[in-house]
């Protein structure tokens, strides 16, 4: 099961030292990318930028001047952002969150399934969609929106590498989702920032089967530094649209706009701000459990949005310690 996002207390005397050895936040997507694309972490010694240009172009063709078929990413239940958002409501009962469920079919079918199995079977059977979402409670739906709802979009991925690319997201989106509910706290809305950071590399999804089309299932080799930026620069692109296409919550559509227009440069709005460290933080976390990075390795490099030292290296063990042994 998903580990579970939790807005944090706040700690004063016990807070951990921050890791001397750091890692920038652009080394760090970088790095992230090339995992991604099933890139070596390194440029090669001598890429070959005709053929990357060339390569480039054709994608470019594809994804801009609204050329790209929305149409063509996984569905998004629309019920999502409105029960993502009620189920912060202590106060709304069993039969309210059924009544918002009850809208979407699959969502309905998917909470049955998995209230009928062994982990949650009773000794009476579940008559009701109600009477299983009592059974789950909040924590189980919420893992049931996430896992069964956001991991199909991100891991309906096309050709050769479909599956890879998929899991890798949503390890990324998982980890990213946890970071930015711990960061949220005092910023923004903590499942706007969940939402946010589950469908914040979604575009990188599209851009990796894009590539793989393009190639064909040939090898690309080793790629330079500016044609990862220029795979992360059409992704942001193609993750606007998706946020658009999924009509996701105007302050999440908000956020994911201002990292296409500005990447790290100027991000104004909380939501961006913690978007961004929360990527880096979860990057962090997953190349550390692959073996791709230190795992005594840290990130607090943070110009951009400016959060405190101690508060990144508290959110970086709450990530170890949630999700090291998965």
């Amino acid at each position: 099961m998903a580990a579970r996002p939790s807005v944090p207390e706040p700690e004063h005397s016990d807070a951990p030292p921050v890791p001397h050895d750091t890692v920038s936040g652009d080394e760090l997507a970088e790095r992230f990318v090339r995992f991604i694309l099933n890139q070596p972490v390194d440029a090669g010694d001598a890429p070959d930028k005709q053929r990357e240009q060339a390569i480039l172009q054709r994608l470019k063709n594809q994804c801009e001047n609204g050329r790209f078929d929305v149409r063509s990413l996984p569905r998004m239940p629309t019920v999502l952002p409105q029960l993502m958002r009620a189920m912060k409501n202590d106060k709304l009962s069993g039969a309210q969150l059924a009544d918002l469920i009850k809208r979407d079919p699959v969502l309905v079918g998917e909470v049955m399934r998995v209230t009928g199995s062994v982990t949650y079977r009773t000794a009476h059977p579940i008559g009701s969609l109600q009477h299983a979402v009592v059974l789950l409670g909040q924590i189980g739906l919420r893992h049931v929106v996430t896992s069964y709802v956001m991991k199909p979009i991100l891991m309906a991925s096309a050709g050769a590498n479909g599956q890879i690319v998929g899991q890798r997201l949503w390890d990324h989106a998982e980890r990213c989702a946890h970071a930015a509910v711990y960061l949220s706290k005092g910023q923004c809305d903590a499942f706007e920032a969940y939402l946010v950071a589950l469908v914040g590399y979604s575009g990188l999804g599209a851009v990796a089967r894009l590539l793989d089309r393009e190639l064909q299932n040939t090898e690309l080799p080793a790629s330079s530094t500016a044609f990862i930026d220029s795979c992360v620069q059409l992704a942001a692109q193609l993750t606007v649209q998706a946020g658009q296409h999924w009509e996701l919550p105007p302050p999440v559509q908000d956020a994911l706009v201002e990292h296409l227009e500005h990447g790290h440069a100027a991000l104004m709005l909380p939501m961006s701000r913690v978007l961004y460290v929360s990527q880096r933080l979860a990057m962090n976390q997953l190349l550390a459990e692959q073996g791709l990075l230190d795992l005594d390795s840290g990130y607090s490099e943070d110009p951009v949005a400016t959060f405190p030292p101690q508060l990144l290296a508290r959110c970086q063990q709450d990530l170890r310690r949630s999700f090291a042994a998965t």
